[in-house]
């Protein structure tokens, strides 16, 4: 395989939300309904604000590792309801599952009007070129040799989710701070998750290269970026959605170039004005749930 040139993350111009944008495709991925780590509320605002020609749901969307009836609450349906209702409109969309809701992928090939299940899509764009999207899980070590592991690695992270959802509650609502993510810092700091990291897009990267995919759109790592890559046998552009649970994040086209998007502090500020009927959790209720939850993890 020939050495890639790691150039910077293309540098992209801050997207503005405005009542409701209208772009080409749409990537979202590891939103990991179901579990207490999930924003469905900022991904719900998020999508309200779109809607896009084409969506590309790439992998983890509904966790089914650790899924549990105990925990779905409404904000979760209420983003199921969305999606379906896109593609009760004539939203062309894609779900490919990825290994957190890996059971789906025995549906591959199924259709119904606009929406489909497949293991990996190209992409036509508007601009002529192709991207090549998949989930990424397939260059996971862990997941085709110790998928025990890999079970046992996830069950970990929920509890550090939890961990960090009571912590970011008792910031937000009685000390009046901001959200921080644990695990993102932990990942940032370990050297070897960025080793991983850095092999998982290299590995991409050079076999969109030798494909001749212009774009290689993945999900599965929970890093949000746009960077190229460039070897002796050519260049594409590496493409991460991010995710749900750290990043907030998503990818767009818009006829012409892709841009990340990312939930700000006036999305938020956007949503607290926005009516809810969905009450937000007490303190008591949230510790009660995550309690149990950690109790059930601890279990296994």
């Amino acid at each position: 395989m020939a050495p890639l040139d790691f150039s910077t993350p293309t540098l992209q111009k801050p997207i503005r939300m405005s009542r409701k944008r209208r772009p080409e495709v749409v990537v979202i991925s590891d939103l990991h309904l179901g579990t207490y780590g999930c924003h469905a509320r900022e991904l719900l605002h998020y999508l309200k604000s779109i809607r896009p020609k084409v969506l590309v749901l790439n992998g983890d969307i509904i966790d089914i590792w650790p899924f549990s009836k105990r925990y779905w609450p409404k904000s979760h349906m209420k983003v199921i309801r969305h999606l379906a209702g896109w593609a009760g409109k004539d939203v062309q969309i894609y779900y490919i599952p990825g290994n957190h809701d890996e059971t789906l992928r025995r549906f591959a090939g199924f259709s119904l009007g606009s929406f489909h299940i497949v293991n990996k899509v190209v992409l036509t764009l508007s601009n002529g070129q192709k991207a090549w999207c998949f989930h990424g899980d397939v260059f996971d070590v862990t997941m085709q040799h110790a998928k025990w592991l890999a079970r046992l690695g996830a069950i970990g992270y929920d509890i550090l989710i939890l961990i960090n959802r009571l912590v970011n509650f008792i910031s937000e609502r009685l000390a009046g701070g901001g959200r921080i993510s644990l695990s993102k810092k932990v990942k940032d700091k370990v050297k070897s998750a960025v080793a991983f990291i850095n092999r998982f897009e290299e590995t991409a990267a050079s076999i969109g290269i030798e494909q001749g995919y212009p774009y290689v759109v993945c999900g599965h790592i929970h890093q949000p970026v746009i960077r190229t890559y460039t070897n002796s046998k050519g260049s594409t552009t590496y493409l991460n959605s991010g995710d749900w649970i750290e990043n907030l994040s998503a990818l767009e086209f818009d006829g012409s170039e892709w841009r990340l998007y990312r939930f700000s502090e006036q999305d938020a500020r956007q949503m607290k004005a926005a009516p809810d009927e969905e009450q937000e959790p007490g303190a008591r209720e949230l510790f009660d749930h995550l309690l149990s939850e950690f109790n059930l993890r601890t279990a296994l």
